[in-house]
């Protein structure tokens, strides 16, 4: 393995205008292409994205236009859902749990780059570990930043921007989202949750 794929991987800061990594990324725009072309049918589609991903539960459906980094840093839970749109950049590993709801144009971004002007300018970036629990639902437009974990059963309302961790079992809005409510089980997304859409 090369020295900027191993310190990607390490979450350290690397250069990705790099030769492994460019093959890489090459494998996954072809299999990206494929996929969002549609027309492979059902076994067609789950054979590509269980050679785009890392790791596939059962039953997964995720509608295209989908994008990615490399892909293969991407654990996707049995039974989740990502409507169109979807941009997950997995320089970090990205971990999506079971019975997940991604609403569309979500985006789960790893990487992050250097504030120093000089060493942003040369290319210099890292990438941190995303997180999300079981029967969790990401409203429309969301954005999750690098980093972020957020806990089982939380809803986050649609075009909230994720900067920090949310805990289990709660409700949060905004940008940057904050918690306003804590959900107890069988709570209803109608009627005080109208920031919450698909």
């Amino acid at each position: 393995m090369g020295v900027n794929k191993d310190r990607m991987l390490a979450g350290e800061w690397y250069l990705p205008d790099d030769p492994e990594l460019a093959a890489d990324n090459e494998r996954r725009v072809e299999l990206c292409a494929a996929y969002n072309a549609g027309g492979a049918g059902a076994a067609g589609r789950e054979r590509i994205l269980t050679e785009l991903l890392g790791s596939l539960g059962k039953d997964v459906r995720i509608r295209p236009p989908f994008q990615c980094d490399y892909g293969r840093y991407i654990s996707i839970g049995d039974r989740t859902f990502i409507n169109f749109g979807a941009v997950l950049l997995d320089a970090a590993p990205i971990t999506i749990g079971a019975d997940v709801q991604i609403g569309p144009n979500v985006q789960l971004l790893t990487p992050t780059h250097e504030l120093d002007t000089e060493r942003r300018r040369a290319g210099w970036e890292k990438a941190v570990p995303i997180t999300i629990g079981d029967n969790v639902w990401l409203g429309g437009g969301v954005i999750v930043c690098p980093g972020v974990a957020i806990g089982d059963n939380t809803v986050v309302g649609a075009g909230a921007v994720v900067t920090k961790d949310l805990p289990a079992g709660v409700l949060a809005v905004g940008n940057p989202a904050r918690v306003i409510r804590t959900l107890s089980p069988g709570t209803s997304a109608g009627g005080g949750c109208a920031p919450v859409t698909e």
